[in-house]
């Protein structure tokens, strides 16, 4: 995200400078619009993933990968306490401007302070980028979580993608995890540097959290192949 397109497209739909969507694609799927409008949605517009999520939030909250703040600003209305990080710093100025109380520049793996809530949506596990680094991400996230604390995070099975039309699997089985993608991201004829992007499922995810003594339960099933899990420490 050296360019950060994500940013500047924040920053020209909060700035009335709304031309254009952002583009996505992947090493195995073909480019695709993601409107910005979606990115500033309100709580009613957002995925019963999401409003599930939100509704369990409770305590100090960390709100990683924030965006625009859409998420944190639901959560700030509810009177709770809400740190929001981005890797993005055109994210951290919009959502800063929409009325984030406290949101950083900030790297995951950069966090030292702990949390009852850590929320990781808009499928939050794909800043783990590889399956071989969840375990990784898994203990620092276990490091940050106060006594009873609690992840919520969401994520896709996307085996469905490499389905045939005869409903059989074309995976390479000597290949790496087949929901390690590429990631490319372009804007106004601009495309950012490709980002490593992991979307797991649900068994390999509660294994690699029983691994680090981390306890998983999913608690919601989205409307396509994508869960909402919740991760406490056993």
């Amino acid at each position: 995200m050296k360019k950060d397109l994500f940013g500047k497209a924040l920053q020209d739909y909060f700035n009335n400078n709304y031309t254009e969507n952002l583009i996505t694609s992947t090493n195995i799927s073909g480019e695709d619009e993601l409107p910005l409008p979606y990115l500033f949605r309100s709580y009613s517009e957002m995925p019963k993933l999401e409003q599930k999520a939100l509704t369990l939030a409770k305590g100090s909250v960390l709100d990683v990968g924030c965006g625009s703040g859409s998420h944190s600003l639901y959560l700030q209305d509810k009177g709770l306490d809400v740190t929001a990080i981005d890797i993005s710093k055109g994210a951290v100025a919009v959502a800063k401007k929409r009325g984030v109380g406290h949101v950083v520049h900030k790297d995951i793996l950069d966090e030292t302070n702990t949390f009852d809530t850590i929320i990781l949506l808009m499928n939050g596990t794909g800043i783990f980028q590889e399956a071989s680094q969840v375990s990784k991400y898994l203990n620092h996230l276990k490091s940050l979580l106060k006594p009873n604390g609690q992840i919520l995070i969401d994520s896709s099975d996307i085996q469905y993608m490499y389905e045939d039309d005869d409903g059989g699997l074309w995976i390479d089985t000597n290949a790496n995890y087949y929901g390690e993608l590429d990631y490319f991201l372009s804007y106004k004829d601009e495309q950012d540097d490709p980002m490593k992007w992991l979307y797991i499922d649900f068994e390999r995810l509660q294994m690699a959290c029983d691994s680090v003594g981390l306890k998983c339960k999913k608690v919601l099933d989205g409307e396509h192949f994508d869960f909402l899990a919740r991760i406490t420490s056993k």
